[in-house]
C-alpha cells in the first residue's frame, strides 16, 4: 500500500468510527454540556471538521478559491482552534448543517487527495506544526486528531461517546467510559 493510500485509509477508518458513535447520539442532545467546561457533540463535530479542512486540505493544497463554499468563515470561527463551546444552540448552525459540512469536507478531502504525488507528500508542511513536519505527517495527524484529540486522555470520539452516555443518564459527568 502506498503512503498516500495508507493515509487515506487512516482518515476513512477514523471517520467510520466517529460515524458509528454519532449514529447513537440523538440530535436533540448535540448541544448539551453535561458539566460546565465540558464540550458538546456539536462543537466536537464542528471542530473535527475544521481540523480536517485545515490539516488535510489547506496544508496539502493551500487555500483554494472555493474554500468559502466548503466551510464558511463563521463556521471556522465557531469551531476552529481556540474556540470554546457554548451550550446556546442558537449561536450555531443546525445539527444538520454541522453534519453536512462534516461530511462535505471529508468527501472533498478524499477526492482532492487522489491526485497528490509522493513528492508533494514528502514536502514540508507550512506553517510549522509541533506534531509533524511534512504534508504526509499532516494527513496522519488529521486521523489521529479525530481519534486522539485535544487532550491525550480524551479523544474526540470518546468525548462524543461520553456526552451520549452522560446525557442518557447511564454514567455520571465525571465517570470514565
Amino acid at each position: 500500500m502506498s503512503q498516500l493510500m495508507a493515509a487515506i485509509d487512516g482518515l476513512r477508518t477514523a471517520r467510520r468510527y466517529t460515524e458509528r458513535i454519532l449514529e447513537n447520539v440523538d440530535p436533540t442532545d448535540w448541544f448539551r454540556q453535561p458539566a460546565e467546561g465540558v464540550t458538546h457533540v456539536a462543537w466536537q463535530v464542528g471542530h473535527m471538521t475544521v481540523a480536517e479542512f485545515r490539516l488535510a486540505m489547506q496544508r496539502i493544497h493551500g487555500p483554494q478559491p472555493t474554500d468559502a463554499e466548503l466551510v464558511s468563515d463563521e463556521f471556522l470561527a465557531l469551531f476552529g482552534k481556540g474556540s470554546q463551546p457554548d451550550p446556546d444552540a442558537s449561536k450555531y448552525p443546525s445539527v444538520q448543517q454541522i453534519r453536512a459540512t462534516f461530511d462535505r469536507v471529508h468527501e472533498q478531502t478524499i477526492e482532492q487527495l487522489r491526485t497528490v504525488s509522493d513528492e508533494t507528500l514528502e514536502s514540508p508542511s507550512e506553517p510549522p506544526h509541533p506534531m509533524f513536519s511534512t504534508k504526509l505527517g499532516a494527513l496522519h495527524w488529521t486521523a489521529q486528531h479525530e481519534i486522539h484529540a485535544r487532550r491525550p486522555d480524551q479523544p474526540h470520539q470518546t468525548t462524543i461517546g461520553e456526552r451520549r452516555d452522560v446525557v442518557a443518564g447511564s454514567v455520571g459527568a465525571g465517570d470514565r467510559v
